[in-house]
């Protein structure tokens, strides 16, 4: 007969890991706006300059932050991985993107994003003590076959440039929501992703100042509330949510929730920018629905650390 204290236990663990799964889903419907923002910021602003205007107003709101909540400075032993976070997440995958953007629309580029999940669990399980059982990966990898056939069908059977792009995106987005979520282990979310793009001042204020536009004053306003929202949200405020959810419901699962992304990309994309939501983008959302429900409900195990 089960103790009681162990069903307490149990439950306990149960509720937050569904909690980390809602966590991992706000910040995947915030992150699924950055596309279509990026996508009307490059229509008027160099990705270069967007790049650094976002990681920088994301800094700067950062530092503040920390400095208002007087938060110290994370421990030496945590700088490598503040680091490699900072280089991924930080700056690697906003500027990839942002290139990228220039030569695919949102709702094709949101497809190709959509291996994000399977990247970030190949990475967690290098990094960390997470083992997916068999099914998690079956699931898994029938959701990233599902929405990579999908690009390759709307590119006529071969990858782009920015296709290229996107999926250096992708794999630098990985290695960074792996080490941001083994930080959690140690700092809240939100500081994760602070720190990181404070760690980034010193190169994306002056980037932001020497790309300045040159045209900024002609520059409409809509263009502009694309920077603050790809600044704010997608680059910061959406970490706060993220990384508590990887945190609380473990790397490898809670990142199959952004197999939805690229659905929820088209839905904003249809709105701001008026791209069309065909029936095969319903059929293929429909069958991606099915294997993150699948994945999400196979539970992780952990192998314990080596001693010495």
């Amino acid at each position: 007969m089960s103790s009681p204290v162990l069903l307490s236990e149990s439950s306990s663990s149960l509720s937050r890991e569904r909690l980390g799964l809602v966590l991992g889903s706000v910040g995947t419907v915030i992150f699924a706006g950055t596309l279509p923002g990026t996508r009307i910021a490059v229509a008027a602003i160099d990705p270069l300059a967007l790049s650094a205007l976002r990681i920088a107003i994301a800094g700067v709101c950062s530092l503040a932050l920390v400095i208002v909540l007087r938060r110290k400075f994370p421990p030496r032993q945590l700088w490598f991985q503040l680091a490699v976070a900072s280089i991924c997440v930080v700056i690697g995958f906003p500027f990839l993107m942002a290139f990228a953007v220039q030569t695919v629309d949102a709702s094709h580029g949101g497809v190709v994003l959509g291996a994000q999940p399977i990247a970030t669990a190949f990475v967690a399980v290098l990094i960390t003590h997470e083992r997916p059982k068999p099914l998690f990966w079956i699931a898994s990898l029938a959701g990233g076959a599902l929405v990579v056939a999908f690009a390759l069908r709307q590119g006529g059977g071969s990858l782009t440039p920015g296709d290229l792009l996107l999926f250096g995106a992708v794999a630098a987005s990985a290695v960074g929501y792996a080490f941001s979520g083994r930080l959690t282990a140690t700092l809240p979310g939100w500081e994760v992703i602070s720190w990181a793009l404070v760690i980034a001042l010193p190169f994306s204020l002056p980037a932001a100042v020497l790309t300045w536009p040159a045209n900024a004053d002609q520059i409409a306003l809509k263009p502009w509330l694309a920077v603050l929202y790809v600044a704010l949200f997608p680059q910061w405020i959406g970490f706060f949510a993220w990384n508590a959810g990887l945190a609380m419901g473990g790397i490898a699962r809670v990142s199959q929730m952004q197999l939805l992304q690229p659905f929820i990309t088209f839905v904003f994309a249809a709105i701001f920018i008026g791209e069309p939501i065909t029936p095969r983008i319903v059929l293929f959302a429909a069958a991606v629905v099915l294997t993150v429900a699948i994945s999400t409900r196979t539970r992780s195990r952990s192998v314990p650390a080596p001693e010495g």
